[in-house]
């Protein structure tokens, strides 16, 4: 028997790629979990059809999430008297403090909608009214912007009356 024709023992792994294997497999299983933790509706949503409305809040918590618009839209035109916004951005400021009310206070994910998916969803009025009559023309068209102080009534307008 020459020395090629003898058998050799199956070679033996170390430890350590135990250890790297059982690593990989624990990165994979939290990728898995805070992928679901991440995507998952917040708590209290429900979603129906393309929009999302959240579960009915108390008094207390509406009534003091109001509060802290009001107060928002308050700063925003004390800062545009103060000459610290021009009427472009207090106005850009009012509409994106609005939407993001109306995302908090209902689920509606306004922030991110355009103005025709708003219409076509059926959103209160107010809303539509303020963004049509102060906050997208002064957006978006070439000129002077809408007067902020009349914006900002529109959105305390919407802040107090929505739903």
């Amino acid at each position: 028997m020459s020395g090629t024709d003898e058998l050799y023992p199956p070679a033996q792994y170390g430890w350590g790629w135990m250890v790297l294997a059982l690593g990989i497999i624990a990165v994979l299983i939290l990728a898995g979990w805070l992928l679901i933790f991440l995507t998952k509706p917040r708590r209290g949503t429900v979603l129906q059809g393309d929009a999302q409305t959240s579960a009915p809040l108390t008094a207390d918590v509406l009534t003091m999430l109001r509060q802290e618009y009001h107060e928002r839209i308050g700063q925003i035109e004390a800062d545009y008297r103060a000459g610290t916004l021009t009427a472009r951005h207090a106005n850009l400021e009012l509409s994106r403090v609005v939407r993001t009310f109306v995302n908090e206070y209902s689920g509606l994910e306004a922030p991110v909608l355009a103005l025709d998916d708003l219409v076509r969803l059926g959103v209160p009025p107010a809303l539509i009214d303020a963004l049509q009559r102060h906050y997208y023309p002064s957006i978006f068209r070439k000129g002077p912007a809408v007067d902020p102080i009349a914006g900002a009534e529109a959105a305390h307008k919407v802040v107090g009356s929505w739903h």
